[in-house]
């Protein structure tokens, strides 16, 4: 089973995640893209509660047969290394190296060099990377451009703080995330601004 896992905090989980595992989905020919929401990423800080990003994440993924939620990360607690959860759903799915790839955008492999265990993930499985705009290979190291491959999929230039942003600025989100998402984010006054 060709397996893809996307990970990240998907805080809130936007239109641009959507169209880039439907379409990277399409053009790998991949069984199933595993949505995993870290639980406490090790570069990143985000705003929502856990159960928030899993109830959008939820609601953003449903009815579609080649997605699924995979919340081992929020159940393991702690930080979410990804070389942990690689190995983790190897197992658990019995996925062979070229049977199972990690996907990420171009401004998490600016920074894959610092990640934990990056050459072990690099070996266990195939990273395979959506390009955004303004990436210069050049910048990544020999021991990573050698072992990755790049998607051939179109860019879309959104990102979940430009939504929070957005939605605190009272400006709308309107086609950034599906409308349930936007209904959830409304329902439970998520990404208000900081108060004094």
């Amino acid at each position: 089973m060709k397996t893809c896992l996307f990970g990240g905090t998907f805080d809130p989980p936007h239109i641009g995640h959507l169209l880039i595992a439907q379409t990277i989905c399409e053009v790998e020919k991949f069984d199933k893209i595993l949505f995993i929401p870290a639980y406490e990423p090790p570069h990143k800080k985000f705003t929502s509660l856990v159960e928030h990003r899993l109830n959008m994440l939820k609601i953003a993924i449903a009815g579609n047969p080649n997605f699924e939620l995979c919340d081992l990360e929020i159940k393991r607690k702690g930080i979410s290394y990804s070389v942990d959860t690689i190995k983790i759903v190897q197992e658990k799915y019995d996925l062979k190296k070229s049977e199972l790839y990690y996907l990420m955008g171009t401004d998490s492999l600016g920074d894959f060099r610092d990640w934990h265990k990056a050459k072990e993930i690099l070996n266990i499985c195939q990273v395979i990377v959506a390009v955004r705009p303004g990436f210069s290979p050049s910048d990544i190291p020999p021991w990573i451009m050698k072992k990755i491959q790049f998607a051939n999929i179109p860019r879309f230039e959104i990102s979940s703080t430009t939504i929070r942003y957005r939605w605190i600025k009272n400006k709308t989100i309107r086609y950034m995330v599906p409308l349930d998402v936007w209904k959830y984010i409304n329902e439970n006054h998520l990404f208000q601004p900081a108060t004094k």
